[in-house]
C-alpha cells in the first residue's frame, strides 16, 4: 500500500484515478478547488461516489496555486507517490482567460514540484496534453517529435510543465512521468468537451456546433485505458537513461530521472464517425452547425503509444462504440430525461 496525492481529484480522470488506487488498497488524499470552470455540481458528486466506493481516503479542498497550503499537506502526510491532475483545462478557454492558466499551470505545478522535493516524494506523475504537438502534422504522434509550435497557451503551459518537469528531475533526482492525453471521454466526462456537449444538444433537439466543417480526426480515449496507463506509470518511477546521447538528445528520455509518454488509444476517429456512433447510441440524429476552425485548435491527433506499451505493458483495448454507450449510459442515468 503506498500512501499518494491525487491533484484534481474531483475532476473527470482525477475521480477515476482515484477510484482505481482504492479498489487495489491505496491511501488516497485527494485535493481540488472546486472551481465553476463548468458547474461544480458535477464535482460534488464525483466526490461522493469516490467516498461511496469505501478505502482510506480523505479529501481537502485546496488549490495548487496555494503554495503554503500544500507545503504544509506534503509536510504533514509524506506522500510516496504525487499524481498530478490538477490544471485549468481547455484550448478555447486559454484564448479568453489566459490568466487562469499561467495561475494554475505554471505557479501551481512549481508549487507541486517545491512540495515533492521537499517532502520526499519518490515520484511524481502529471498531466501533460496531446496539445504539446501543435502545429506538427507527421502523424502519428510520437514522443521524439520536437514540440516547439504550440498553437494555443493552454498547449504552452502543458509543455512548460515538461521543462520544469525535467529541471527539478535533473538538479533534485525527483524522478518525474509526464503523460500525454489524448481526447480521454467516458462517464463522468467533462462538461466542456465534445461527447457531452453533442450528447446534451442532441437529446435537447438543438444543433452541435462542428468545427472545421466535421474535417477532424482525434484519437479518441476511453477514461479505463486512461487510468490503466497512469497507474502503471506510477508504479514504475523513471531511471536515468543510461543510453542518452546528449548529441543526439531525445525529447522522450533523458541523463535525469525523467521521461514523457503519450497515453491515447492510437486510432484517430473522424468527427462525422464520431457523431454518427453517438447518434446510434442515442437513437436520434444530430443537427450540424458546421463552424470554420476553432482559434488554437488542431486538425488531427493520433498517437504513437509504442512507448508506453513497452514501459507498463499497458495497450488500449476499449472500442470507441464500446465506449459511447458505457457514456450514454451514464449520462442518461445522471440526467434523467
Amino acid at each position: 500500500m503506498s500512501k499518494i496525492l491525487v491533484t484534481g481529484a474531483a475532476g473527470f480522470i482525477g475521480m477515476h484515478v482515484t477510484l482505481a488506487l482504492l479498489a487495489r488498497g491505496d491511501e488516497v488524499v485527494g485535493i481540488d478547488n472546486l472551481n465553476d470552470y463548468y458547474d461544480p455540481a458535477l464535482k460534488h458528486a464525483r466526490l461522493a461516489e469516490i467516498q461511496a466506493a469505501g478505502g482510506t481516503f480523505r479529501f481537502v479542498k485546496m488549490d495548487v496555486a496555494d503554495n503554503a497550503a500544500l507545503a504544509a499537506l506534503a509536510e504533514a502526510e509524506q506522500f510516496d507517490t504525487v499524481i498530478h491532475l490538477a490544471a485549468q483545462a481547455g484550448v478555447r478557454y486559454s484564448i479568453t482567460n489566459p490568466h487562469a492558466y499561467a495561475q494554475s499551470n505554471l505557479v501551481g505545478f512549481v508549487n507541486v514540484l517545491e512540495a515533492c522535493r521537499h517532502h520526499g516524494v519518490k515520484h511524481l506523475v502529471y498531466a501533460s496534453s496531446s496539445s504539446v504537438y501543435g502545429g506538427n502534422t507527421k502523424m502519428p504522434f510520437a514522443e521524439t517529435d520536437a514540440v516547439d509550435h504550440p498553437v494555443s497557451l493552454y498547449a504552452a503551459t502543458k509543455k512548460a510543465n515538461e521543462l520544469m518537469a525535467h529541471t527539478y528531475s535533473h538538479l533534485y533526482g525527483l524522478p518525474t512521468t509526464g503523460l500525454r492525453f489524448f481526447t480521454v471521454y467516458g462517464p463522468w466526462g467533462r462538461p466542456d468537451m465534445a461527447p457531452f456537449l453533442f450528447t446534451k444538444a442532441i437529446l435537447a433537439g438543438e444543433p452541435i456546433k462542428v468545427f472545421n466543417h466535421g474535417n477532424m480526426k482525434r484519437d479518441f480515449t476511453y477514461i479505463d485505458d486512461i487510468v490503466a496507463g497512469v497507474v502503471a506509470t506510477a508504479d514504475r518511477p523513471p531511471q536515468p537513461d543510461g543510453d542518452f546521447d546528449r548529441m543526439n538528445p531525445s525529447a522522450a528520455t533523458s541523463w535525469a530521472p525523467y521521461r514523457v509518454f503519450n497515453i491515447g488509444h492510437s486510432e484517430p476517429v473522424a468527427l462525422m464517425d464520431f457523431i454518427a456512433c453517438l447518434e446510434d447510441a442515442l437513437g436520434k440524429k444530430a443537427e450540424l452547425d458546421l463552424q470554420p476552425m476553432a482559434p488554437g485548435d488542431v486538425a488531427a491527433t493520433y498517437a504513437d503509444v509504442g512507448a508506453l506499451e513497452a514501459w507498463t505493458g499497458v495497450h488500449p483495448g476499449v472500442q470507441l462504440e464500446e465506449g459511447i454507450s458505457s457514456f450514454v449510459r451514464w449520462y442518461r442515468s445522471f440526467f434523467p430525461a
